[in-house]
């Protein structure tokens, strides 16, 4: 499973390549400034509340996609960006919306997302929606994903790209975190953005 989740990592990072111009040799992640996807979202918060990137406005955020029942890529990419917060100032933290969104629509209900996505951070959200308003998100941010049932498992396993994507406070895409960036490179990456 790992194998696949870097090859779509790769492939991902290899689709944004060149995204536009004004690039900064000073970022940690992928600077996919000027990327011309990524720019809608509509998905029901873990709370029940509707949510569009418009809502967070004035903030960064950061976009993970992935599944609670994940065994690793996803629960190491939340913790390391609560260790990120922790090496920020707490009033710069506050200004940083980090969004987990379920590509596992038959088993993260609300309930599962509003005790495993908060566990890392109090200010985490957890995002869901139909299988078909998964889809379009998915679609939107280029994000990969399928379902994985081994031979003679019971349960089964999601395949998806692992990475995070970072917008500015009006919503555009700048950054492309690939899985197991260090904590101090995400810390670092978004003080750059939040001085703009």
């Amino acid at each position: 499973m790992r194998v696949l989740q870097r090859l779509l990592c790769l492939v991902l990072l290899a689709s944004l390549a060149g995204c536009g111009p004004d690039k900064r040799a000073d970022f940690k992640g992928t600077d996919i400034t000027g990327a011309d996807f990524g720019r809608q979202l509509s998905l029901t918060d873990h709370n029940g509340v509707k949510r569009s990137l418009a809502d967070f406005r004035a903030k960064l955020v950061v976009l993970f996609f992935g599944y609670t029942h994940c065994p690793d890529v996803c629960p190491t990419t939340l913790s390391d960006m609560a260790s990120a917060f922790k090496l920020m100032p707490p009033a710069d933290a506050k200004q940083v919306q980090v969004l987990f969104v379920s590509v596992d629509p038959e088993r993260d209900t609300p309930d599962m997302l509003k005790q495993y996505v908060p566990y890392f951070h109090p200010s985490f959200l957890g995002l869901y929606g139909t299988p078909d308003e998964i889809a379009v998100a998915a679609k939107e941010f280029r994000i990969h994903y399928r379902k994985h049932v081994e031979p003679g498992a019971t349960d089964y396993l999601v395949d998806h790209t692992a990475g995070s994507y970072v917008l500015d406070r009006e919503g555009r895409l700048r950054l492309f975190l690939p899985y197991a960036q260090p904590p101090a490179d995400i810390a670092h990456d978004l003080d750059l953005l939040l001085r703009e």
